[in-house]
């Protein structure tokens, strides 16, 4: 078809391409059940989109009543589904039902698969991935081959989101996590994913161990003890902001979010001290106000500033 002599309108180039499940997480308790939007990754990206990042995810949903209401979620936040995200015959859900005393046990119905996309023509400044999408199969090598086509071109940040009853033997889980530490920047992960990667070391030391794998920082989160970032170079303990805890659901994916609106709002491209004070405050803060309201709620850019200049 002509085009008249114009020019082909470019593809949009997003500053954050998110890769990784988007599911519905059922919580099913005494008093009856609820259903949410959840999935680390689509976490993630919803929260990047609420920081006014310009974010892209890359998933598998079904065309169901779950499929559409994770749609019109992340959709309203401002996250583009990039093409091929429909390709599930139904969406994905993780079920915690809950006791009368409070125990509660999970079951998952997920299937992960992911088209194949081509990031050649428009790498994001920052490509992150995760969580189930990371280790399970058949999706989790096609992710590994993405990390390897775009390594060289953008920044590549990891969080594991470890998930024990997903992922098969302990020793296979830590050899799947390591060949990807070998693909990317930065790594992110709370201290019980350390404790349970690697329960043979401190927390100092799973740190170390990750930037000897190959990553230029190495973050652990530590709850109401705030967080660790290290590079080979530096290490430096950000405490936690005193916050009232309504509950803690989101608040490591709010984390990741505010790290990567750190990494590309950064001053310098490098890892001074100064910046990975800047970096963790900034996803301590974020945590710190998801931690204080109902669900996996996010700030917004304009929340998490105002809360920032409060405690400067």
């Amino acid at each position: 078809m002509q085009n008249n002599g114009k020019p082909s309108p470019p593809r949009q180039v997003l500053d954050v391409v998110v890769i990784g499940e988007a599911l519905t997480d059922i919580v099913t308790t005494p008093e009856g059940t609820t259903e949410h939007p959840g999935g680390s990754p689509a976490n993630v990206a919803y929260g990047l989109a609420r920081l006014g990042v310009s974010t892209g995810l890359v998933t598998a949903i079904g065309g169901d009543r779950c499929g559409a209401a994770l749609e019109t979620h992340l959709a309203g936040a401002g996250v583009a589904l990039l093409p091929g995200y429909n390709s599930l015959e139904k969406t994905s859900t993780a079920t915690a039902t809950i006791t009368l005393d409070g125990s509660a046990s999970y079951s998952f119905d997920i299937t992960w698969d992911v088209d194949p996309h081509d990031f050649a023509p428009t790498p994001p400044r920052v490509l992150h991935t995760g969580s189930i999408a990371s280790f399970l199969a058949p999706g989790a090598g096609k992710v590994k081959e993405i990390l390897q086509q775009l390594r060289d071109d953008c920044t590549i940040t990891y969080d594991p989101n470890i998930r024990p009853a997903l992922l098969g033997t302990h020793a296979e889980a830590r050899s799947a996590f390591e060949e990807l530490v070998h693909l990317v920047n930065v790594v992110k992960l709370s201290d019980e994913d350390a404790e349970w990667l690697y329960p043979e070391k401190a927390l100092e030391e799973t740190a170390t161990h990750i930037l000897g794998l190959g990553a230029e920082l190495a973050v652990i989160t530590k709850g109401s003890s705030g967080s660790l970032l290290a590079t080979p170079s530096a290490s430096l303990g950000i405490p936690a902001v005193k916050s009232p805890v309504v509950d803690t659901i989101g608040a490591g994916d709010s984390y990741m979010s505010a790290l990567i609106l750190g990494l590309l709002t950064r001053a310098t491209d490098g890892y001074a001290p100064s910046v990975l004070e800047q970096l963790g405050g900034t996803a301590g803060m974020a945590a710190a106000v998801t931690v204080g309201r109902a669900g996996a709620n996010p700030p917004t850019a304009h929340e998490l500033r105002a809360q920032l200049q409060r405690h400067h």
